[in-house]
């Protein structure tokens, strides 16, 4: 769905505008801002949802918590236009399966997430806050020299390939006479994709971090012959050897956009740094560790007017910088996001038995390091039972000698006791399924 109207793109160019001059030099004022925002939004957005009409007066921390289950359980009392799940379940579900994602239920924009929960839900955008999202998500990644670009006519248009599990009217509102934006379907197979892509010649390519390092290696068979001049990670974790590759390839840093059903969190700035996007978005901290280095983000988008977002809490683990980024932009910067709290492994003390918390990061540079070097793996844990798959060009079972080795390492180090690794061939994903190299499926 193309932006054509000169009232859509009017539009989209003041959200783009006034997110673009909205900084603030001080933690103080940006702190101050969100506390008018948040007033406005519960005072005169929130109380239209009829869920939240007891909370009426309330100060944000008195709201209940909120998370997927329970958003699809009172779907009708939680969006302001009083829509059935019933009603637009449905739409939504015809155009997964038919992937044709331009349907839509009156003026607003009907999607279908799972996210990595693997659990359906659905989300509702109208029309202005399409064009808003448009305008803020343009306004917080674009860089200069891409903007000048849009600016001339008598330029090429910026050309954006996308990839993604599921297109939706959301991301083609970015289509217009000046920036040409072209979905690849993950259904679809690879080789169709370079094909095309060798065609399009991307300024900016945007996909999951497993894409992207599948489009380098068939970069560096010669296979595909691209310059993208932009690189953005989104939906998968960016692990250190993949970002690696990447930038090896193509010559350039790997950004990231941290974009969610539940709305736009975080972008990374121009010095590569991830920031939250706490212009537009209030997010608690529920720490997971003593240190408070790692937290579970709590999201109001006070940019949402449709489907309200309140304290909804998210599965995803984010580790805080703690450097002054170098851009100047004093909004909360994010270390990295390591991946989701059942990406957590557990074992516990020799000493007490209590369990202590592995986290992912930490597990993946210990399988980072691993000698001969893996192409893929995943760890399920089942208790104390871990299943390990490997996929290798060297010999596989001097590699499983070897992380046999390191968790002993790591187990000795910190007084754990060793889980019993299990063994087995790499098996591949289901095509489309976001990457997942650990999983717990139960601690004890």
């Amino acid at each position: 769905m193309k932006t054509n109207s000169l009232s859509d793109k009017l539009t989209i160019a003041w959200h783009f505008l006034r997110a673009r001059n909205k900084k603030f030099t001080q933690r103080k004022q940006l702190e101050n801002w969100q506390a008018k925002q948040l007033k406005e939004y519960l005072d005169h957005q929130v109380i239209k949802a009829s869920y939240y009409r007891d909370y009426a007066n309330k100060p944000l921390m008195e709201y209940p918590l909120m998370d997927k289950p329970g958003m699809m359980k009172t779907f009708s009392r939680r969006n302001t236009a009083n829509i059935a799940l019933e009603t637009v379940m449905p739409i939504a579900l015809q155009a997964e399966n038919s992937r044709d994602f331009n349907p839509h239920w009156k003026n607003y924009t009907v999607g279908l997430s799972s996210g990595t929960s693997g659990q359906r839900g659905v989300f509702l955008v109208s029309k202005e806050e399409r064009l808003r999202w448009a305008g803020i998500l343009l306004a917080k990644t674009l860089p200069n020299k891409f903007l000048w670009q849009i600016l001339k006519p008598w330029k090429p248009k910026l050309s954006i390939a996308f990839f993604l599990r599921a297109n939706s009217n959301l991301y083609n509102t970015l289509n217009s006479a000046r920036i040409g934006f072209s979905f690849y379907d993950l259904l679809k197979p690879m080789s169709q994709h370079i094909d095309e892509l060798n065609q399009f010649q991307p300024q900016v390519l945007v996909a999951p971090a497993s894409i992207l390092q599948a489009l380098a290696e068939a970069q560096t068979k010669g296979q595909l012959q691209i310059n993208p001049q932009r690189i953005v990670n989104v939906a998968e974790v960016l692990e250190l050897d993949t970002a690696k590759l990447i930038e090896t390839v193509f010559n350039q840093q790997v950004h990231q956009i941290y974009q969610a059903t539940e709305g736009f969190l975080a972008y990374s700035c121009e010095a590569g740094n991830l920031h939250l996007n706490e212009t537009y978005i209030h997010i608690e901290k529920n720490w997971l560790d003593k240190e408070k280095t790692r937290f579970q983000p709590i999201i109001t988008d006070f940019t949402r007017s449709t489907q309200i977002i309140l304290r909804y809490q998210l599965n995803d683990i984010l580790r805080v910088s703690n450097q002054v980024c170098s851009c100047g932009n004093i909004e909360t910067c994010i270390e990295a996001i390591e991946g989701r709290s059942d990406e957590i492994l557990w074992l516990p003390e020799k000493e007490s038995v209590e369990l202590t918390p592995i986290y992912p990061d930490s597990m993946r540079r210990y399988m980072m390091l691993v000698e001969p070097e893996l192409s893929e793996y995943k760890i399920i844990q089942r208790g104390l039972k871990w299943h390990v798959s490997l996929k290798t060009e060297y010999d596989k079972y001097l590699c499983e000698a070897n992380i046999e080795k390191r968790i002993s390492e790591y187990c000795e180090q910190f007084a754990l006791i060793k889980p019993e690794l299990i063994f087995s061939d790499w098996q591949p994903e289901i095509k489309a399924a976001k990457r997942r190299r650990l999983i717990c499926e139960s601690r004890e």
